[in-house]
């Protein structure tokens, strides 16, 4: 009788690539934007809401033309997509909202994030702090 040899699952075996699979510069410059641009965002929103206890949000702007609301501008250009997934994994979970949102408010919170810490990690490097 002959029996088929066994299959490859789950074992040992070389890489098919000789060498160890790496990131461009380029990508990992990019990945550490966006997690710095995610961690500032973080990290001025939980400071916002430390101090005045209660969270940010967007309705920060709809104060009129006080000057509160042109200082609110800067904040939320850095906060923002900490404030989008926040509101966007809430309405996912008590709105029940469909899959196609929470993806698209997540790709437009993760650019955002990407942007922000670019210009975030632009003005370090050009302060001197980062080389």
């Amino acid at each position: 009788m002959l029996w088929r040899r066994p299959a490859d699952f789950a074992k040992q075996r070389q890489y098919l690539c000789s060498e160890s699979p790496a990131m461009s510069p380029e990508a990992l410059n990019s990945l550490f934007s966006l997690c710095i641009g995610f961690a500032l965002a973080g990290a001025l929103a939980s400071g916002y809401q430390a101090l005045v206890q209660r969270p940010a949000g967007f309705g920060l702007l709809q104060q009129g033309a006080a000057p509160k609301a042109f200082a609110a501008v800067p904040f939320l250009v850095f906060a923002a997509p900490f404030i989008i997934m926040r509101n966007t994994l809430r309405g996912a979970r008590i709105e029940r909202r469909r899959f196609e949102f929470v993806m698209m408010a997540t790709v437009l919170a993760g650019f955002w994030s990407l942007m922000s810490g670019t210009f975030f990690l632009m003005t370090l490097r050009a302060a001197g702090v980062l080389a």
